[in-house]
């Protein structure tokens, strides 16, 4: 299938995780797509990925709290591809030893996640749009979390940054609705990334797993396809949503585990 021939995609933090299977999809569609990540070597690498299964990729090293990094990043995608159509902000997180709860949270951890997660998806849709009003309408993604949606006992900052991503998503969608650019956010629940296998002990993963409807965690390519869907014109009366993609999680009622384990076999 081709579902994005002839677009042109940004995806930032694309060097691994959700970002790669992102920008490996939508190249698979037919996208041409530019790989950003801060790690220029990780950016090389999916880009190496998707030539080698035939498609366009150019890699990008972009460091998404720096204006002029991101603005040189749009510039350079228009100047090799022409246009841009899709604009995929991933890059985000927090840090999980400093974002504790609110009496023992780091600050500046804060104002990092800020600047990662909240002012990079403002300054990436504010050099997109210009360009994607250009070439007649395009596609904002912004990735958001299930955090943005329910309190923790930790990560403090990674939910209130987050939820700013659904707000400033809102915003972006009505604003430039009327010129047929459309903004959505998606919500990953725990997807089986490198960042979760490396920061959460194995109990803590399979805790996570319980606490879903479906008996999996995600994997990033389950996030990959509702990039995809919204960056295609398959999505195109949709605007100003939030994809929640969890396996369940947020859904589920606190007490359907401890009552699934009493079910009769």
């Amino acid at each position: 299938m081709e579902r994005l021939k002839d677009k042109v995609a940004v995806v930032t933090g694309a060097g691994s995780g959700i970002g790669r299977a992102a920008a490996e999809l939508m190249s698979r569609e037919g996208a041409r797509v530019v790989v950003a990540d801060y790690d220029t070597a990780a950016a090389a690498e999916s880009a190496a990925l998707i030539e080698k299964a035939g498609g366009l990729a150019l890699p990008v090293t972009v460091d998404v709290t720096d204006e002029s990094s991101i603005a040189d990043m749009i510039a350079g995608t228009v100047r090799e591809f022409g246009a841009l159509n899709v604009l995929c902000n991933h890059v985000g997180g927090t840090d999980p030893r400093t974002d504790l709860d609110l009496l023992r949270m780091d600050m500046e951890e804060f104002h990092r996640a800020v600047a990662r997660n909240v002012t990079s998806t403002l300054l990436g849709a504010r050099h997109a749009i210009p360009h994607m009003i250009r070439a007649g309408g395009g596609s904002v993604i912004n990735t958001a979390s299930v955090a943005a949606l329910v309190g923790d006992v930790l990560q403090t900052s990674y939910g209130a940054v987050k939820a700013a991503v659904v707000s400033i998503t809102k915003s972006i969608a009505v604003q430039y609705g009327p010129q047929n650019v459309r903004c959505n956010a998606v919500a990953p629940g725990a997807v089986m990334t490198p960042a979760l296998e490396n920061n959460l002990p194995a109990g803590v993963i399979e805790s996570l797993k319980k606490g879903n409807a479906l008996p999996c965690l995600g994997a990033p390519e389950d996030i990959g396809h509702a990039m995809v869907f919204l960056a295609s014109d398959e999505s195109r009366y949709l605007t100003g949503q939030l994809l929640v993609v969890d396996g369940g999680m947020t859904m589920q009622s606190s007490a359907a585990p401890g009552r699934r384990a009493q079910l009769p076999a």
